[in-house]
């Protein structure tokens, strides 16, 4: 009786790592922090919440975005969003084409949005 309860308690302690280890590979912040370390782009929102803000790593430059529900023609959406740089140290080396492609992929999520990118980034875009 006691061996049965001790297999019982084994196996159901080696289904909660494999189901924490699947939560863990899945995390999507923890992809975001990966990406910031190997400088690669990723996008990290919850687009269902609107007061929550995205993150955007990219070229090892790690952005943050303040979304705000508005009314369009038809729905509430998200109609304006303010982005800016967590370390200004880390724009060295982009360029107006890397914001544009940002303001692309923030597009793609929410279509009716303007943009405000926050200084310095804002002088750039409002530039040439």
């Amino acid at each position: 009786m006691v061996g049965l309860l001790i297999r019982v308690i084994i196996i159901a302690f080696v289904i909660y790592l494999f189901y924490r280890g699947i939560r863990f590979l899945t995390d999507p912040k923890r992809k975001l922090d990966e990406a910031y370390e190997q400088e690669k782009y990723y996008f990290y929102d919850d687009v269902k919440n609107v007061r929550k803000n995205f993150f955007i790593t990219y070229k090892g430059a790690l952005f943050e975005g303040e979304k705000y529900l508005g009314t369009t023609e038809s729905a509430f959406e998200v109609v304006s969003i303010f982005v800016w740089v967590k370390d200004e140290t880390k724009l060295m080396g982009l360029t107006k084409d890397d914001f544009q492609f940002l303001s692309s992929e923030i597009k793609s999520n929410y279509p009716n949005a303007e943009i405000n990118w926050k200084n310095p980034i804002e002088k750039l875009m409002k530039n040439h």
